[in-house]
């Protein structure tokens, strides 16, 4: 199993299988346009934008399970990170990532790699560094700013 198994949300209900990243390394993130880590949205960006053409993609998931921080509908928050943070990586639909309810994906993330204490997502900015094949390797708490895991991106990319 891998995370090309899984399909997610565009915010227009398209819906993507995540296969069609193979070959890629993927950062998956989950997001919420009204948290204090939401200049994270920039350092996500640069990333994005300084490897994209060598292989990464970032994708970020908003989320409100921590304090009602992403409160907007998808088309408003996909507009609010355009505006605000001048975000162009995929932003797919408002998921759940703990509960019950948590999507199927980060069901399979929260497993392959545990937190510190738990599996379980502490906060927004949560991200997962996944290889070309699908298969996590890496996960960084959400105080991890994106700069911090460049050099591990780019070990992923060069292999």
């Amino acid at each position: 199993m891998s995370v090309h198994d899984f399909s997610v949300l565009k915010a227009n209900g398209e819906e993507v299988q995540l296969d069609s990243y193979k070959g890629k390394v993927l950062l998956i993130v989950n997001t919420a346009t009204k948290c204090g880590l939401a200049p994270q949205f920039n350092g996500l960006e640069k990333l994005h934008q300084q490897y994209l053409e060598e292989g990464l993609a970032v994708i970020g998931f908003p989320c409100n399970q921590f304090m009602n921080q992403e409160p907007v509908n998808d088309d408003q928050m996909e507009e609010t990170c355009k505006l605000n943070f001048g975000v162009t990586f995929p932003l797919f639909t408002r998921i759940n990532v703990n509960g019950k309810d948590a999507h199927p994906l980060y069901k399979y993330l929260k497993k392959a790699k545990k937190g510190l204490l738990s599996s379980e997502i502490k906060w927004n900015f949560t991200k997962f560094l996944i290889d070309k094949d699908g298969q996590v390797v890496e996960r960084y708490g959400p105080n991890v700013e994106p700069k911090k895991i460049e050099d591990d991106i780019k070990r992923l990319i060069a292999i």
